[in-house]
């Protein structure tokens, strides 16, 4: 599956998102990432990579090949620390933008190619998700 199919299949998703186990496993095979916003302070990964992003107000999570790069206040290790600098320099951002765009809640901004799909709440728009792939990112 690539990340048009995928974003088809979740388009008009209910808020809150309840992704299904199947979905996320294919995303996981086809090396696929769904990103989409949950309350007003979360960035969701599920897929090829799974993480929650605190982003009150809007925030950035920076993502690579490997996946989303941890944030750097919690690493102490100092392999770590080295490991995620040499990850940062290739890494590409992905904003999550809080009410910026009329009609939604949520909305993502990246460089990276990427499907977008509709999350709805009830008739009303809540947030635009992205679909990208991993192998874009190599």
């Amino acid at each position: 599956m690539n990340k048009e199919e995928l974003a088809d299949r979740i388009c008009g998703i209910a808020y809150p998102c309840r992704i299904h186990k199947d979905l996320i496993q294919i995303a996981k095979e086809s090396g696929l990432v769904i990103v989409y916003g949950a309350s007003d302070d979360l960035m969701e990964f599920e897929g090829a990579a799974q993480e929650e992003i605190g982003c009150y107000n809007g925030g950035t999570a920076l993502v690579d090949a490997q996946g989303v790069l941890p944030d750097r206040d919690s690493i102490d290790d100092d392999d770590q620390l080295q490991q995620y600098f040499q990850r940062k320099a290739q890494a590409k951002p992905i904003e999550a933008l809080w009410c910026k765009e009329d009609g939604y809640s949520w909305t993502y901004k990246t460089d990276i190619p990427h499907a977008t799909f509709e999350v709805m709440d009830d008739v009303d728009r809540y947030c635009r998700g992205i679909v990208f792939a991993l192998a874009d990112l190599a």
